[in-house]
């Protein structure tokens, strides 16, 4: 019988509820969710409840939690509690994923890597970009020399009227807009399926005219983070520009936005080759040339990111880092070098210069 692994959670809030929980559940046979942890009581109550192996318990202090026979522990919560929370799950002797972005700036990154290797535990990263369906066909292509070499590339996540509000508009705990949030997937996934390049410059400029949109009539939907309320503030760009220089010669264009006058919110990836060109928005086309002409290339096979499983690909990868000792896909070092790159766009922003 295999083993299975005792986890708890740290952070019950809507990236708990809506992403990973659901995908944790569907691993029963390899995890146990044995302990959950959030500073709202009822919320950690109601995750143990639905979610929650016989016997699991509830706390309101991650320290409280640390202190139980673990060995996995998710790190869920605002971006500002990274750090400490990570480092003191991996002093505790737990194996720790920890959401994107990885923390506040470079130098909490490092510390939480420092003390993964100092206590000879895995820090993972949850780029979950890495795990989805449409950057696995895009890859097989690029791997297998389709597109050439990739020279240029553009990223875009652009929302009309998105912040969640509560600690996403709060620099001190979110430690930036939608740059942090938002551009840090796709700056990742571009630079994963380019071959994690190393960053060599970058040139920043970020705004804040439109600020999280206060005096909107038209609500609609939008995006509600569980933290919000009637106080909150917004001291953080609603866009940020970028562009990113890499070790290859590569380079990449960044578009970033909580509020922006767009038709429309948009979110998509272009990879420009010496062989071929490529769009995921939200279907991938190819671009290429094909007996002499030129070619649009769109696959059969779904290419749209899908949600249904992609958490799960992510956890299950975790879990077999843990047990097998598999080469881990989204690293501390990689999370390192995306705080790298968006400390500096923030740096040149603030500086006018690259």
């Amino acid at each position: 019988m295999s083993h299975i692994f005792r986890a708890g959670i740290i952070g019950c809030g809507f990236i708990a509820n809506n992403k990973h929980l659901p995908a944790l559940q569907k691993l029963s046979g390899r995890l146990a969710l044995t302990a959950f942890c959030d500073i709202r009581q009822e919320r950690a109550q109601k995750a143990c409840k639905e979610y929650g192996a016989p016997g699991a318990q509830v706390f309101t202090d991650y320290r409280k939690l640390l202190e139980q026979e673990l060995e996995i522990v998710y790190v869920l919560t605002p971006n500002h509690m990274h750090c400490e929370i990570t480092v003191a799950a991996l002093e505790a002797g737990k194996h720790v994923l920890c959401e994107k972005p990885m923390a506040l700036n470079t130098a909490q990154a490092q510390e939480m890597e420092k003390a993964a290797k100092e206590n000879g535990k895995l820090l993972m990263i949850g780029f979950v970009r890495r795990f989805g369906n449409d950057c696995a066909v895009l890859k097989d292509f690029i791997d297998s020399g389709s597109f050439g070499e990739i020279y240029y590339a553009k990223a875009q996540y652009l929302r009309r009227k998105g912040c969640p509000g509560g600690w996403f508009g709060d620099k001190s705990r979110s430690g930036g807009g939608p740059l942090i949030d938002l551009g840090v997937h796709v700056i990742d996934l571009t630079r994963y399926l380019m071959g994690n390049p190393k960053p060599v410059s970058v040139y920043g400029a970020t705004f804040d005219y439109l600020k999280n949109r206060p005096g909107i009539k038209d609500k609609g939907p939008g995006y509600v983070s569980a933290s919000r309320g009637n106080k909150d503030i917004f001291d953080v760009e609603d866009l940020a520009s970028a562009m990113i220089r890499y070790d290859n010669g590569t380079v990449i264009s960044v578009e970033a936005a909580f509020s922006l006058n767009i038709k429309s919110d948009e979110g998509k990836i272009e990879l420009f080759g010496t062989k071929a060109g490529a769009k995921m928005d939200p279907e991938l086309e190819i671009y290429t040339e094909l007996n002499g002409y030129m070619s649009d290339v769109q696959l059969k096979t779904p290419t749209a990111l899908s949600f249904d499983g992609l958490f799960a690909n992510e956890i299950n990868h975790f879990v077999d880092c843990v047990m097998n000792g598999t080469e881990c896909k989204s690293p501390a070092e990689d999370g390192i070098i995306l705080m790298q790159i968006l400390d500096a766009i923030y740096e040149s922003a603030r500086t006018g210069h690259e």
